[in-house]
């Protein structure tokens, strides 16, 4: 499973045609599989927060062990960019604050929609449109941490 360690060639620095076009298919092959798997039910959002059922914590979990799998082959320089470039992931500050706030007003907003970002793209593009109205606030919301984000703790 070792990528080549020849870069593609592609003089512009811009994926291919061919490239898109995969990203496209794969992208969509998810949001159907995300669909299908219910991932974008409010009423399982619902019984995960209320402990009432596990459907929803398999699928986070699942979602957080390939999450470490992909970025430990990434580090390993096995998974490369589309122009076959290592990807470099620069280190973090071991700071706790910022992940605490971040995530309880992740959490507060999850709760309060019943979707988190991706499944609030899929949902949109599966014809749901008040998933519309939820990435506006989600985009208000970006820009404001945009605006404030001098005077938050980091």
């Amino acid at each position: 499973m070792k990528v080549a360690d020849k870069p593609i060639e592609n003089k512009n620095k811009k994926p291919a045609l061919r490239q898109l076009i995969s990203f496209f298919v794969v992208g969509i092959a998810f949001g159907v599989i995300m669909v299908q798997a219910e991932v974008i039910s409010w009423f399982r959002i619902f019984e995960m927060f209320h402990f009432h059922a596990f459907h929803m914590y398999g699928v986070i979990g699942t979602a957080i062990v390939l999450g470490i799998f992909i970025h430990w082959l990434i580090r390993k320089g096995i998974i490369r960019n589309v122009r076959g470039e290592r990807i470099v992931v620069p280190p973090k500050a071991p700071t706790y604050k910022r992940y605490l706030f971040g995530g309880i007003f992740f959490g507060l907003g999850w709760a309060m929609t019943g979707a988190c970002p991706g499944p609030m793209f899929i949902g949109l593009g599966a014809g749901f449109l008040h998933f519309a109205l939820m990435i506006g606030a989600a985009v208000l919301g970006t820009m404001a941490y945009g605006f404030l984000r001098d005077k938050l703790p980091h």
